[in-house]
């Protein structure tokens, strides 16, 4: 379970981000590449967007369901 004290500083403020356990996978890309974002230089995924939308949101859900290291956390 992703851990809000280990919050990458690049997400945007809101519901949805990723930890610092994230290992780079492309799952959440791939899931919701509206949403999730790479930091090339260090090799890590993070929430540039929150969703806007009903179908957003659940890519996020989604991605979140599949992050094999659960470094995706939800503030709901």
């Amino acid at each position: 379970m992703a851990e809000i004290s280990d919050k990458l500083r690049e997400n945007v403020r809101g519901r949805f981000y990723v930890d610092r356990m994230c290992i780079d996978c492309d799952v959440c890309r791939d899931t919701a590449p509206a949403n999730f974002t790479r930091n090339d230089e260090n090799g890590y995924s993070y929430v540039y967007k929150q969703p806007e939308s009903p179908e957003e949101l659940a890519l996020c859900e989604e991605a979140l369901m599949a992050c094999p290291v659960e470094a995706i956390g939800d503030n709901a």
